[in-house]
């Protein structure tokens, strides 16, 4: 925040993935304490169920838009189909239904079981790096003979072929599990990635 104050330019949080309790609060600025000037949103807006993203400004980006250039009488950034009653009736329905069983914050109950879950598989073979941050984790895995995505990519398949889908991006296998996860889903979880990686070589 205090080098985009210092050089005049804005500060973005891009909260596709983090947005909407993912983190244990609604958003990543009452996680860090920092206030963008602007932050993206989409999916979790209303749970996927409809195509439909948000863009939250500050009142100095909104007044840029409202107070000039002059002889501008509307924003023009917006789409054909922006406010789809259909998709904003079922981000309404999601966000009563996240605020009532508490989905904001759950993920904050939740980091430690995830946490400790995700660095259990430390020290198993090809893993190159783990990290995670609220209900999110990832795993790098080492490339093989030089390859980029090959061996992640079979552990894809073969967790899918034990009835967990989790997605993998080059060499890393990203997760975001629901909002809803119980510590019995993330021990399954996490013995099923467990046994995939001591499989494949």
């Amino acid at each position: 925040r205090a080098a985009c104050d210092r050089v005049g330019c804005l500060l973005i949080f891009d909260e596709v993935i983090t947005g909407y309790g993912r983190l244990g609060t609604p958003f990543a600025p009452q996680y860090f304490g920092v206030m963008p000037d602007i932050i993206l949103t989409a999916k979790g807006i209303n749970n996927g169920t409809l195509p439909m993203g948000a863009v939250f400004a500050s009142d100095k980006v909104w007044d840029a838009f409202v107070q000039g250039p002059p002889n501008v009488a509307e924003i023009m950034h917006g789409y054909t189909c922006s406010g789809h009653p259909a998709a904003c009736a079922a981000g309404i329905a999601t966000m009563d239904i996240m605020e009532r069983e508490g989905l904001y914050t759950r993920a904050a109950t939740m980091a430690p079981k995830w946490e400790a879950a995700i660095h259990s598989l430390k020290g198993l073979k090809n893993i190159v790096d783990i990290r995670n941050l609220g209900l999110m984790g990832a795993i790098e895995f080492a490339q093989r003979d030089g390859v980029p995505g090959v061996r992640a990519f079979e552990m894809f398949t073969k967790c899918y072929e034990k009835g967990l889908l989790a997605r993998v991006t080059g060499d890393v296998m990203a997760l975001s599990p629901p909002l809803i996860i119980e510590d019995s889903h993330i021990d399954q979880m996490f013995q099923i990635i467990k046994e995939v990686v001591e499989s494949t070589d």
